[in-house]
């Protein structure tokens, strides 16, 4: 099974450090936050490649996860192996591109690695959304075989009033992971059937109150879909159209999650939280981390 990761954004919420620095590219403690989505994606046994939809304009991407001999025979020979180590990680990561030449949306940029994904179904992770469990595609995929290999999405509960910022999801509940049979219908572990996505509803429209998180396992009915979608909201060609179409010919599941178990890096405001959160949680960082806040008069609101 494939991973698609869509990162062709320009990232113009974070200009101008995004001029020179692709979005997915800022670091998240050590890391840029695509390695930790990369990461992510092979985290079940059944993914064996990812693939990174991105445009010409972002080379960086490509660079960092080619090997690099030249800086890991230096950091050797300057006795910090583990930096070395780190670096020749990436460069083994099994990560594949392909090109999204004009920005025509989310669908279109799935729709780009298609040939990669040989009419299997296929996962797609957004690439600004950080799940240190990585636990979500695993859930999923427990959920698709429980289902004789249905799509399965993931989403989490907002409150009735923030259901208008989100893709919403329609159906009805269908059963639970195992050990969450007595959970709510829109707490963690419990899986609903979908009949319908609504993509960004009034309160008093929103059929549930259960927004798509941006992970998905999709069938390759799906993808076949994207072929033909005709553009969407905002003149692109939009995922959730072609996902809707798809229940006329079989089922789609969700799984709820925690919507705290991921950081949502899209936003500045967001991306510094993930920093801050993460470092605060880390023993290699919390230490140092709380000093420096200390330092300067701890933190105030």
């Amino acid at each position: 099974m494939k991973a698609i990761i869509p990162a062709a954004g320009l990232g113009t919420r974070f200009l101008p450090s995004t001029k020179c620095t692709p979005k997915e590219m800022l670091p998240v403690l050590d890391k840029p936050v695509i390695q930790y989505v990369v990461e992510e994606a092979l985290e079940p046994d059944e993914v064996d490649d990812v693939i990174i939809v991105t445009s010409p304009g972002k080379p960086e991407l490509l660079s960092y996860f080619q090997p690099d001999r030249s800086l890991e025979g230096l950091l050797r020979e300057r006795g910090k192996g583990a930096y070395a180590d780190a670096v020749a990680a990436v460069g083994s990561l099994p990560v594949d591109f392909r090109y999204q030449y004009e920005p025509r949306g989310l669908g279109h940029a799935i729709r780009s690695a298609a040939d990669a994904c040989a009419g299997e179904s296929f996962l797609v992770l957004l690439g600004d959304y950080v799940v240190p469990a990585r636990d979500i595609c695993t859930k999923m995929l427990e959920v698709s075989r429980a289902h004789g290999g249905a799509s399965v999405i993931a989403v989490a509960p907002c409150a009735p009033d923030e259901v208008s910022r989100y893709g919403v999801v329609a159906g009805e509940r269908a059963g639970s992971l195992p050990g969450s049979e007595d959970v709510a219908d829109d707490e963690p572990g419990a899986v609903w059937r979908i009949s319908g996505l609504v993509e960004k509803p009034s309160p008093e429209d929103a059929p549930s109150n259960l927004y798509i998180v941006g992970r998905y396992l999709l069938s390759a009915h799906v993808m076949e879909l994207l072929a033909d979608q005709e553009p969407g909201a905002g003149g692109e060609i939009q995922l959730t159209d072609a996902m809707a179409r798809s229940l006329d010919r079989e089922n789609m599941y969700a799984v709820v999650i925690d919507p705290l178990s991921g950081y949502d890096t899209g936003t500045p405001s967001g991306w510094m939280a993930t920093n801050a959160l993460m470092a605060a949680e880390d023993p290699r960082f919390r230490d140092a981390f709380w000093e420096a806040i200390d330092e300067r008069g701890g933190l105030k609101r």
